[in-house]
């Protein structure tokens, strides 16, 4: 008879999962696993270990070298082109071009070897009128010899217009710092009259509001009307000549020039007030005279 042990081991067997035939793959063991020490199944799994390292390093610098790569083809923004510009960008670029060109083939008289290089003398001297320091300097001698009220109240007036035109033509110029169609270094009258930059152009500026000046305060003949106005174009076409300015400086000088004169109606001085101011500049020059 068999004994209780072997029967209680013979309904384990029948009881467990692990004793099937589907399951008998899950108990047998690899014959290499079988067959290897202990120490040999630890070096067994090792090695993908070591792979995976090596993969890892290997990976690293591939992945340098495609940032490398991106970085080295990454262009700097400026030489980079914009492909999608804005219209308004587009229209203002455009104009700028039109303009560079047209007043880089109106220079005619930029340099004496120009198509109209044996007029730049006469342009210049043309130019010259509408040039700040002559007019500040004009205007003084004339009230120095002026005797009416009247005549030195216009006076003392165009002048505070000339000063004010002329610090604003200048601050306006050292903020935009635009350069003309043809590089050429200013005169000395252009850095004393600090008419350094290109925009405004500052003898268009003057010459704008000393025409609108004179024809609002002073009593001219028709004819004289007119050749005043004409003066005052041809100084503002002077410079875009003489390869000084833009056409848009020139149009821009008009414009202030204008915007002075308007200003200047504004802030009109009295004749009282323009006494006051001459007897003080008659103190202060009476030690020198």
């Amino acid at each position: 008879m068999p004994s209780t042990y072997t029967v209680r081991s013979r309904v384990r067997e029948r009881n467990s999962v692990l004793g099937r035939p589907e399951f008998i793959s899950l108990n047998q063991q690899s014959p290499r696993a079988a067959v290897g020490p202990p120490e040999s199944r630890g070096g067994s799994r090792r090695p993908p270990q070591a792979k995976h390292q090596s993969s890892q390093k290997a990976e690293e610098p591939t992945d340098n070298g495609s940032k490398d790569r991106r970085e080295s083809t990454k262009m700097p923004e400026e030489d980079c082109m914009q492909l999608n510009p804005s219209f308004k960008g587009i229209a203002i670029n455009a104009l700028l071009a039109i303009d560079i060109c047209l007043s880089k083939r109106m220079g005619v008289c930029a340099y004496t070897s120009s198509s109209w290089g044996g007029c730049r003398s006469m342009v210049a001297l043309l130019a010259l009128t509408g040039h700040g320091i002559t007019w500040i300097i004009g205007t003084i001698v004339c009230l120095t010899r002026s005797n009416t009220l009247a005549g030195q109240e216009v006076l003392v007036n165009l002048l505070l217009a000339l000063v004010l035109d002329v610090m604003t033509v200048a601050g306006v110029q050292r903020l935009v710092k635009r350069r003309g169609p043809w590089e050429m270094t200013p005169g000395f009258l252009d850095c004393v009259a600090m008419d350094v930059y290109s925009f405004p152009a500052a003898h268009a500026s003057r010459a704008a509001m000393v025409s609108k000046f004179l024809l609002s305060h002073l009593v001219l003949a028709v004819p004289l009307r007119i050749l005043l106005v004409l003066w005052a174009f041809l100084v503002g076409m002077s410079r875009v000549l003489l390869g000084r300015h833009h056409l848009t400086d020139m149009v821009c000088g008009f414009a202030l020039g204008m915007l002075h004169f308007s200003l200047m109606e504004t802030v009109w001085l009295s004749s009282n007030t323009c006494q006051t101011l001459i007897s003080i500049s008659k103190l202060s020059w009476s030690p020198f005279s």
